[in-house]
Formats: C-alpha cells, sequence, structure tokens
C-alpha cells in the first residue's frame, strides 16, 4: 500500500513539473506581445501591493538603515564619508518609501 502512494505521489510530481516546464514557453511569448510587459500607468492591484506591502515593508526598512547610520556615524566621521553614508542608508530609503507615486514599483 505504502509503495503505490510513493508512485501516485512520484507520478504527480513529474506530471505538475512537465506543466510547469510547459507552460514557460508560453510566459516568455506573452511578454513580448505586452500582455504582461509594465504598463505606464499602474493599476489597482500594484497600488495596493504598494501600499500594503512595499511600503510598511520600506518604512521598517528606513528605521533600520537610519539606526545603522546613527551606530556608524562615528566610523564615517573619520573616514570623510558621512554625507554619502547619509545618502546611501537615509536618504533614499526614505525618498523610495515616502516620495515615490504609489504604484511605481
Amino acid at each position: 500500500m505504502q509503495t503505490i502512494t510513493k508512485k501516485l505521489a512520484s507520478y504527480l510530481m513529474v506530471c505538475v513539473l512537465a506543466m510547469a516546464s510547459l507552460s514557460i514557453p508560453m510566459t516568455a511569448n506573452a511578454t513580448s506581445y505586452g500582455y504582461m510587459g509594465d504598463s505606464s500607468k499602474p493599476t489597482g492591484g500594484m497600488m495596493m501591493a504598494d501600499a500594503f506591502l512595499v511600503r510598511p515593508f520600506m518604512l521598517v526598512s528606513t528605521v533600520v538603515t537610519t539606526a545603522t547610520f546613527i551606530i556608524t556615524l562615528p566610523f564615517s566621521a573619520l573616514g570623510g564619508n558621512v554625507g554619502e553614508s547619509a545618502t546611501t542608508l537615509v536618504a533614499e530609503p526614505a525618498a523610495y518609501t515616502f516620495t515615490r507615486p504609489m504604484g511605481d514599483l
């Protein structure tokens, strides 16, 4: 009984992998015709994903990188690159979080 279950599971896995590999060319063809390509105007789904997934994650990321900047500030001051580290660790994540248009991923 157990060998039948193992065989059935292996056949099912082979079928799923075969179907997945057959769908790859169709996806590539769809992108060439613009069905899945970038649109100039963000959709509602993109805006919702941005509002509920990307923005909160980037807000946490901004807080973490700002804390990293504060912790490493003495070393940046000794190295003479405070402005560069401030831009990279504070300004860029904050700009991506707060000033980017909604849905522009």
